[in-house]
């Protein structure tokens, strides 16, 4: 109290009371009260004609306020500064979008169109600084274990990662393109040929692939990790998962849970110690995990289907689907009388009310789906279409298999295994919403592990990898050799696997293919021959060819990691400039045209679309 300071920024807000005028100036730590009185004259003159968002710089003495002028819900609210000089730094005109609220007064399309106002609101400033200090939680916890972070090319070669390319022409090489990588998986794999024991980077990546609430339009950034001599993707998941669960807990101060019984079956206990596996760890010897009492199941991806009907489970709440097929044989209900009858048992459903089930049937229907059939108990009975049509011992099989009490609900599923999952998957996920089973304050964590290595393209009609040719089948060549159908190559498992946290997924990784007959056999049980492979893949075979050693590693995405701590379900929200839900910059114009003399450069010819 009583120095002389100055302080900068923006007019929040101007409240003029003849003689006295109030200035709340606003800058990234907060909001302090100006007084200007008519003693100064110049600055009073000044602080007159000042506006909203006037940038203004201040010089005077700090003093306490009067008791009953004090504002609890402020930092500064006991303070306020009484100026002696007050300068204008610049104006500001008529404002687009609201600068103090949470972004409710300006719609998104707006506010992306000004993000670079947006960015003043006081939620966007902690989200920019809450970012940069999770980065340095990120880089900290890799250089802790002795991770080296390098830098990988962004102009690189075309790679089948799952999504299109952002093709960028060559001037010199005029008929050849460059891709923007969709992830460094060639380079750091490359990394480990060369002799770096374990790599790291916060990697930007491209994808050309439709945006969505939880994936940003064309370029965001995943933490990219890779260990050498690494044989299991165990030794990668027991290296990163204390970092999402000291993320969940000492980050953001969020508790870990696991409400789905089933998910336990599926809990891991390690004989070795972590030096014995390999593990990467601090200098004294651990592997920083502040919560060891709280494990992580590994669930096949499999189990995951048919317990969750989705390979991303959101273990905040159970909900399991349960399997009645076997009870339901021989039943003379018509509906049951498909390959597969499943069920959800929902804690308090017999609250719902008739249009509720409606609209959940809706959804069931849209899902492909014939309709949605419940049994309600309420009273000690049964109340439901459906239960003239069962027989007593059915309605006790249903009843004893799912644990139904009074007060609950059964919703079914009946068809092919792969629709009643897929159906009961988003009916599970939809209850969880309506009841509120999903909290804010809570994290479950899973890893879903044991992929099938190929899938079947029924765009193409043809086998193709499920998810990308560098990961390793477990069996190595004897499984690809043992393959002699399509069938049979559908029943190959790769040692991949995924992290999720509350229903999202946050990693994917695997043990890498290093060992160039095995990815000739992988590619060639999809058609293609060796010249193909070496075509595309030749700086990867070409080195596999000397000395590489086994290696494992995987990638985090991190914006949508963050989006799950920051409690906020559009991913455009923590993004300083993220493009619209079309993926266009509204504030940049981009994508946009270029002139003919660029085109000419890049040897491009537009050609126009025919009416």
């Amino acid at each position: 109290m009583g120095e002389e300071v100055q302080v900068k920024g923006w007019v929040n807000s101007r409240r003029d009371h003849g003689g006295l005028i109030f200035i709340d100036l606003r800058d990234e730590q907060g909001v302090i009260q100006l007084v200007i009185t008519p003693d100064t004259p110049d600055a009073f003159k000044l602080a007159e004609t000042v506006r909203d968002e006037f940038v203004l710089a201040a010089t005077g003495k700090m003093r306490e306020r009067a008791p009953e002028l004090k504002n609890p819900n402020i930092p500064t609210g006991d303070i306020e500064l009484v100026v002696s000089d007050l300068k204008l730094l610049n104006k500001c005109e008529p404002l687009p979008v609201n600068t103090h609220d949470e972004g409710e007064q300006s719609g998104e399309e707006l506010r992306l169109k000004y993000r670079y106002l947006d960015l003043r609101r006081p939620y966007m400033q902690n989200i920019i600084r809450e970012r940069s200090r999770y980065y340095q939680y990120l880089r900290a916890y890799m250089t802790e274990r002795d991770f080296v972070e390098v830098t990988t090319p962004i102009l690189a070669n075309s790679s089948p990662e799952g999504a299109r390319d952002f093709l960028v022409p060559s001037r010199l090489k005029p008929g050849y393109f460059y891709a923007l990588p969709q992830a460094p998986q060639q380079f750091k794999q490359l990394l480990m040929v060369g002799g770096v024991p374990r790599y790291f980077q916060i990697a930007p990546c491209f994808r050309d692939e439709d945006p969505r609430a939880d994936r940003l339009y064309g370029d965001f950034y995943q933490l990219d990790l890779e260990m050498a001599f690494v044989e299991s993707g165990e030794v990668v998941r027991r290296t990163m998962e204390p970092l999402i669960k000291n993320l969940a807990t000492d980050f953001v101060d969020k508790k870990l849970v696991m409400k789905s019984e089933a998910a336990k079956e599926f809990y891991v206990d390690f004989a070795e110690d972590d030096k014995e596996a390999g593990l990467a760890l601090t200098a004294d010897g651990t592997n920083g995990d502040k919560h060891p009492e709280y494990k992580i199941p590994r669930i096949p991806f499999e189990k995951s289907m048919d317990l969750y009907g989705v390979d991303k489970p959101d273990l905040r709440y159970g909900l399991e689907l349960i399997d009645l097929t076997e009870d339901m044989k021989g039943c003379e209900f018509k509906v049951f009388q498909t390959p597969c009858v499943k069920a959800i048992r929902v804690p308090n459903g017999a609250s719902l009310t008739r249009s509720q089930i409606d609209n959940f049937t809706e959804q069931a229907r849209k899902l492909g789906a014939g309709g949605l059939a419940y049994i309600i108990y309420e009273n000690g009975t049964e109340r439901s279409p459906i239960a003239k049509f069962l027989k007593e011992s059915e309605l006790k099989a249903i009843k004893e298999k799912t644990g139904a009490e009074d007060g609950d609900a059964v919703f079914f599923g009946a068809d092919t295994r792969e629709k009643v999952n897929k159906v009961l998957g988003q009916l599970r996920i939809a209850f969880a919403d309506h009841f509120g089973l999903k909290s804010d304050d809570e994290v479950a964590l899973c890893w879903v592990v044991d992929f099938p290595f190929y899938e079947w393209n029924d765009g193409e009609e043809k086998l193709d990898f499920c998810h990308n040719p560098f990961s390793m089948p477990k069996g190595g060549v004897e499984a690809l050799d043992a393959a002699k159908t399509d069938e049979d190559r559908l029943k190959i498992v790769a040692d991949q696997y995924d992290m999720v946290m509350n229903g999202y997924e946050i990693c994917s990784g695997a043990v890498r293919n290093h060992n160039p007959e095995v990815m000739y056999k992988a590619f060639g049980a999809l058609g293609y021959d060796e010249k193909v492979v070496e075509q595309r893949f030749g700086g990867m075979l070409n080195a596999f060819k000397f000395g590489a050693p086994p290696h494992a590693g995987c990638a985090f995405g991190i914006e949508r990691i963050f989006m799950v701590l920051e409690n906020t379900e559009n991913i455009r929200d923590i993004v300083a400039f993220p493009k619209n839900g079309s993926g266009i910059d509204l504030m940049m114009s981009s994508p946009s045209t270029v002139d003919n003399n660029q085109l000419e450069d890049a040897h491009i010819a537009i050609i126009e679309d025919e009416e």
